[in-house]
């Protein structure tokens, strides 16, 4: 690294902290933080009352960021939390061979469709894979964590425990670079429904489905995968819930199931599973949208 990438590091760092965004220096030419991990603390300097993490550490005091970007062209980190930032995150696939194969942000834009909202215009950067960042303020007295694939597919979310990588930084894949230098705009609130963790005291009864005409393959089959959904994995429950869904959706396709009672049944089962009731709605809505428009006829099934 040369003196002008040095210098020009160092400006996005101060870039960042001029909109009130805390930094902190990852290794150069990558996503690394470069701080020292606590079993290397030197209990002196920010961490004589004891090792502080790259987030408590993160600033925007512009006599630290140029001492730290006087010793190395260090890329830029921003501390998503301390900032009060949501950083909406959409991936590209990582199997380039698979042509087909939705990125993020047409995961992203087809669950803002689905919900009746545009596409939210704010603060954005291209990432080093091709992928987009998109930044909002979070609301205040809202202490929202990371997420991933709660959204959509190849759809993150990074905020308190998070940070994204800052415009200006390199990596061998490539740059991160501003697409647009609009003002982080406020979390939807639409967004910030889904993003909202369900009460973790809220008491789950247990899953008793409707009472309905069907054949008895149908509804074993929607028993057996609201049961799946119900006990899925924190960070599978979304998938999980797109998945069941789109299975059972077959039954509703022939005949077998009315949709709303398939549709109240899984609403149950991901509610159960910590996931919001507006969520559980746009994923069970687009499952079946799906399941309808692929499956075939059952005689060919």
């Amino acid at each position: 690294m040369t003196y002008d990438d040095r210098s020009a590091l160092l400006r996005a760092a101060r870039n960042a902290a001029e909109r009130g965004w805390h930094v902190f220096p990852l290794r150069p030419g990558t996503k690394r933080p470069a701080l020292h991990g606590e079993s290397a603390c030197p209990a002196t300097g920010p961490c004589a009352g004891g090792h502080r993490k790259w987030e408590q550490r993160a600033t925007t005091d512009p006599d630290r960021i140029r001492a730290t970007w006087s010793h190395g062209a260090f890329n830029v980190g921003i501390a998503t939390g301390p900032s009060g930032l949501l950083v909406v995150d959409l991936d590209v696939p990582k199997d380039k061979s698979s042509t087909d194969a939705p990125s993020g942000a047409a995961t992203f834009a087809a669950l803002c469709e689905r919900t009746g909202h545009a596409v939210p215009t704010t603060y954005r950067t291209r990432t080093a894979s091709g992928g987009s960042h998109l930044y909002f303020t979070a609301p205040t007295g809202t202490r929202l964590g990371n997420t991933a694939g709660t959204l959509a597919p190849l759809v993150d979310t990074r905020a308190w425990g998070g940070y994204v990588v800052a415009a200006g930084s390199t990596t061998p894949t490539g740059p991160y670079t501003v697409l647009s230098d609009a003002p982080a705009a406020p979390l939807p609130s639409w967004l910030l429904a889904l993003l909202q963790p369900a009460p973790t005291a809220r008491a789950v009864a247990p899953l008793r489905l409707p009472a309905v005409d069907g054949s008895r393959a149908a509804l074993a089959a929607l028993e057996s995968e609201c049961a799946v959904v119900a006990t899925a994995p924190d960070h599978q429950r979304n998938i999980t819930l797109n998945r069941s869904a789109f299975k059972v959706g077959r039954f509703v396709a022939w005949g077998d199931l009315p949709r709303h009672v398939v549709e109240d049944a899984f609403q149950g089962a991901g509610e159960a599973a910590g996931l919001t009731a507006a969520e559980c709605r746009s994923t069970i809505r687009s499952a079946l949208d799906s399941s309808l428009r692929k499956i075939r006829a059952r005689e060919a099934a």
